[in-house]
């Protein structure tokens, strides 16, 4: 789950803007971190997938100012220690805060059926500090020509009059793009009305008291989280669908 998900999806991704973007320090820097990451995971890794990891440790460390005596091998080299000492709570925050907005930015382009390929501004409302330091990478991670931020709630709310609008935290953001609002408004209403029937159905499952007797629990509470969801979602579509119609 590290690999994939946090070093490969979203650090290597990021990695890529900060070298093509950064300045000498920060690319060294970007390098530094990806090259000595990689090199600790096949440390860890090492007990359970030992000749790709030995394969791999035998290029990546010296790379990495890992020093590799005549001989030796990643079965030889320390086992990684936790260092708690260098989590940055404050990094941490920032990163989540931007991971949340790139997600929200994702689903904005589901829900409004646009092709990952179309890159059409972003519309932001958030302080300027974090907005301008994470328009780079939110231009690259949510496929976005640019990043339009805006100071206050009425500003936001009148450029995006007619738009979907995603909430991230204390951050709201909408993709500024051209809508045939009647076909919109006929795929929210086919929407809106699936999700009912949705709704309706796993109403009745929750209120069959044999089903909830007999289910396991884990199954019942699956099914109760569904049916938040789908409310959760009904909801953010019909308030789509009464701003669509807005005079």
């Amino acid at each position: 789950s590290f690999v994939w998900d946090e070093y490969c999806d979203w650090y290597l991704e990021i990695a890529k803007v900060q070298i093509a973007q950064g300045g000498p320090a920060e690319q060294r820097a970007t390098r530094r971190t990806l090259i000595r990451t990689l090199e600790t995971v096949l440390r860890l890794l090492h007990p359970v997938a030992p000749f790709i990891t030995a394969e791999l440790w035998n290029r990546v460390a010296p790379v990495a100012g890992r020093q590799v005596a005549a001989g030796g091998s990643v079965a030889t080299a320390p086992y990684p220690k936790a260092q708690l000492e260098k989590i940055d709570p404050v990094a941490d925050a920032w990163m989540a805060r931007l991971k949340a907005l790139v997600l929200a930015s994702r689903s904005l382009r589901g829900e409004m059926n646009l092709s990952p390929a179309d890159r059409m501004p972003l519309l932001l409302r958030a302080d300027a500090a974090f907005a301008d330091a994470a328009a780079p990478l939110l231009k690259a991670l949510a496929k976005v020509s640019q990043v339009q931020r805006f100071d206050d709630d009425a500003s936001f709310s009148d450029a995006t009059s007619r738009t979907p609008v995603a909430v991230s935290g204390d951050d709201r953001l909408a993709l500024k793009v051209q809508i045939d609002t009647a076909a919109e408004a006929a795929r929210l209403d086919k929407e809106i009305a699936r999700l009912a029937a949705e709704i309706t159905k796993a109403g009745a499952k929750l209120g069959n008291e044999s089903f909830v007797a007999r289910a396991p629990a884990a199954v019942v509470a699956q099914e109760r989280e569904r049916l938040a969801e789908f409310r959760r979602t009904l909801e953010r579509l019909q308030d789509q669908a009464a701003r669509l119609r807005e005079p």
